[in-house]
């Protein structure tokens, strides 16, 4: 089995939905550096080097430390480190992103909802399904960190 790149390219207009999704999940979230934190912990758990690459240099632009984004991968162990709005943002993220039972739990959509309005919670959950479909069809394609030719 080769492990080289797949030779499938995203689609122009796919390409071009998902990124819109993500520009306007991002836009009604309300919070770029919260987005960013969500787009890299999303990436962590789906291991996608592509997006974590792309998520961590945005993060970085947008003043993250590197205290912060080295202690994202356990940001349940990192004590205030996340503030309880974060640390319900990545908890939902985690839920949503590996839906091992089959759904989100009540208390974390609960958690979420505490500290986002129901319009932010809505674009939270827009974010997170974006991250989670550029992670599937970047990890099946094996597409490389910085790589430039994988869309049309």
């Amino acid at each position: 089995m080769s492990f080289g790149v797949r030779e499938f390219r995203v689609p122009g207009q796919v390409y071009l939905s998902l990124a819109g999704l993500g520009a306007a999940a991002k836009r009604g979230l309300g919070d770029p550096a919260l987005a960013e934190l969500v787009m890299v912990r999303a990436s962590q758990l789906n291991h996608c080097a592509f997006c974590l690459d792309m998520h961590l240099a945005a993060a970085r632009e947008g003043g993250e430390s590197e205290e912060r984004l080295g202690l994202l991968a356990a940001w349940q162990e990192a004590g205030s480190v996340f503030s309880e709005r974060e640390r319900a943002a990545l908890a939902f993220t985690e839920a949503v992103t590996v839906l091992t039972e089959g759904f989100v739990p009540d208390d974390v959509y609960e958690g979420a909802a505490a500290h986002f309005t129901e319009a932010q919670l809505a674009h939270l959950i827009a974010a997170i399904t974006v991250i989670n479909s550029w992670n599937r069809l970047m990890v099946t394609r094996r597409t490389a960190p910085g790589e430039t030719q994988w869309h049309s």
